[in-house]
């Protein structure tokens, strides 16, 4: 039960929203251009596909991106400028900041293509906070050039994100997991940012192409035999990603649908007939999905044991 604890210690530290909407568990406002989705299939990913995958191991590239991390960074002031809309973003600031960690992503985007991630044997307790800070250094990647309609780099930033995230949910123990889970959540963040904008790419194809789960903290709770009702909150927030991630599908179905039905909202999900749209993995069954003044809302149910800020909740307006 201690391991238990410290995994959740840990894990915390990274998941704990930056937005008020998120912390309150309010839902989180969306105004969307209508996409159609973008062909041929394929064209954008947000895990480098099997075939393009190399057999380097990504654990000596995370080690050394860890090793160059440099000093004299504020982590807090990156946080901070992730709360802001994008027009307010310093650009210079952050553009300096990701400067000097070029390096450091060059090999986390090579550490993203790679197949596995040899994670060593720890005896001592596991120092799980330098991926914390990639994966803020990787989001401020993401968000500047969203902020600058660069959707192909921020694209890339995403694709890292996420390649870390799939190495951290491979590993042995429950605390990696839940830390892959939680970078995963950070970039689902990135993904809300992206899908706003004006001329974003319609990321439906993207987001069914990963793989279900993205993490499978199955195989951790039974690598370490751990038992107790703990675990039931551990597999909560696993399921959280997995539905974050067939919410934000669901999004990108509704900016195909405006954009082939002269910008109109859906009256009903089932209305997307030409679409597979992913259910709520709590209820089992479709998103809850209403018209309202400004839009639309779209929101799974509540999991047990679980509050607002478990469920998915997003509000939806669009523009033309």
């Amino acid at each position: 039960m201690k391991h238990i604890l410290v995994c959740f210690a840990i894990v915390l530290s990274v998941t704990l929203p930056t937005e008020a909407s998120r912390s309150s568990g309010g839902p989180v406002k969306l105004t969307l251009y209508p996409a159609k989705v973008a062909e041929p299939a394929g064209t954008y990913r947000l895990l480098v596909k099997a075939e393009k995958q190399t057999d380097e191991d990504a654990m000596p590239l995370y080690e050394k991106a860890i090793q160059l991390m440099p000093k004299g960074v504020d982590r807090k002031q990156i946080q901070e400028w992730l709360k802001l809309p994008l027009e307010r973003i310093p650009q210079k600031e952050a553009e300096e900041v990701v400067q000097k960690h070029i390096e450091i992503l060059r090999l986390l985007a090579r550490a993203a293509r790679c197949k596995r991630c040899n994670w060593p044997e720890w005896d001592a307790p596991l120092d799980l906070n330098p991926y914390r800070e990639l994966a803020f250094v990787i989001r401020l990647w993401a968000r500047l050039d969203i902020s600058r309609d660069e959707y192909k780099g921020a694209l890339a930033a995403i694709q890292t994100g996420f390649g870390m995230a799939r190495h951290l949910g491979q590993a042995p123990t429950i605390v990696q997991g839940l830390v892959g889970t939680a970078v995963g959540g950070l970039m689902c963040r990135e993904i809300e940012q992206f899908v706003q904008g004006k001329d974003s790419p319609n990321l439906y194809a993207a987001l069914a192409d990963l793989p279900e789960p993205l993490i499978d903290i199955e195989k951790a709770i039974e690598s370490e035999k751990q038992t107790g009702s703990a675990l039931d909150r551990i597999r909560l927030i696993s399921k959280r990603l997995a539905n974050n991630l067939n919410g934000l599908q669901c999004v990108e179905a509704i900016r195909h649908y405006a954009a082939t039905h002269d910008g109109q909202l859906p009256q009903a999900l089932s209305d997307m007939k030409d679409m597979a749209i992913p259910n709520d993995l709590v209820s089992g069954k479709a998103f809850e999905y209403r018209l309202i003044a400004t839009g639309a809302a779209l929101q799974s149910a509540i999991p047990e044991g679980g509050n607002e800020r478990d469920a998915v909740h997003y509000q939806i307006a669009l523009r033309r």
